[in-house]
């Protein structure tokens, strides 16, 4: 059944003009700046896809973009949906899914988060080297689609190391502070509690969101290429002097778009089509 629906929206979105593109960009909170950006666009609302589930948060507009950009065809997810809006995880890896039928091998997941390592500053970017699941919850969960991957697929390295590294170099050379750390993904939609904080701080996470690793388990189990951004949005509770909202997220995002859209830029750029 999850495949048929899969299936079903891809050949949709064919007819609607979409063709095969390898790279996708999944947009998180505040950074749907992009895509407003490049040429020959089909913009498709996400509820006019067959199956494709519909975002109901703001800063989340629901749409799928594809694009000549940069010299390179994309596919764009503007905004995401989310476990607590009521979603089973499945439905949460269809979009990934479908992105891979349309051709797609390369996936840039961008989030908003809040920063656990005191280190770091809001507005800086954070690159997920690995993360840590404390939902329960799992895309890959029911009937596995072998068409897709293995029933148990490896998860020693979900996010690739040449990735990491072109992001790295482009970074450097822009002039943009980043870090290498781990992402811990919670339900929401509450924030974490300061009690919640001082156990991930213990056991070495470096930020918390509420998305990106259901994403990125759904693409790793498709061995797609994998980096992950973080836009670290404000200090976790606890660590945070002020209560914490999503209209401080979405402020923060907004201060930081140019510099965003600058690296997502020179990461595209240096990635070597296979």
């Amino acid at each position: 059944m999850e495949l048929e629906i899969i299936k079903r929206a891809a050949e949709e979105l064919l007819k609607r003009g979409i063709v095969k593109a390898q790279t996708g960009i999944v947009l998180g909170s505040g950074l749907g700046d992009l895509a407003e950006m490049g040429e020959n666009r089909i913009e498709i609302p996400s509820r006019e896809i067959p199956g494709f589930p519909v975002s109901t948060v703001e800063g989340h507009k629901g749409s799928l973009i594809y694009c000549r950009l940069w010299g390179r065809q994309i596919l764009m997810m503007n905004g995401r949906v989310h476990l607590y809006e009521g979603y089973k995880s499945e439905e949460l890896a269809r979009p990934i899914r479908i992105l891979h039928l349309l051709g797609v091998k390369t996936l840039i997941l961008t989030n908003a988060a809040g920063a656990i390592n005191r280190s770091f500053t809001p507005g800086m970017f954070m690159l997920i080297t690995d993360h840590v699941n404390f939902t329960g919850a799992n895309p890959l969960i029911g009937k596995n689609i072998d068409e897709f991957g293995t029933r148990f697929p490896d998860m020693s390295r979900v996010y690739s190391e040449e990735l990491l590294g072109i992001a790295e170099r482009a970074a450097l050379k822009l002039g943009i502070k980043t870090a290498r750390g781990i992402y811990a993904w919670y339900t929401g939609p509450s924030y974490e509690t300061p009690a919640e904080i001082r156990v991930m701080e213990r056991l070495g996470i470096d930020a918390v969101g509420m998305s990106t690793v259901p994403e990125a388990i759904a693409a790793r189990h498709l061995e797609m290429n994998i980096l992950a951004i973080s836009c670290l949005t404000n200090k976790a509770a606890g660590i945070s002097p002020v209560p914490l909202s999503h209209e401080e997220v979405f402020a923060t995002a907004q201060k930081v778009k140019g510099q965003f859209r600058d690296l997502v830029k020179e990461v595209i750029e240096n990635i070597t089509l296979k």
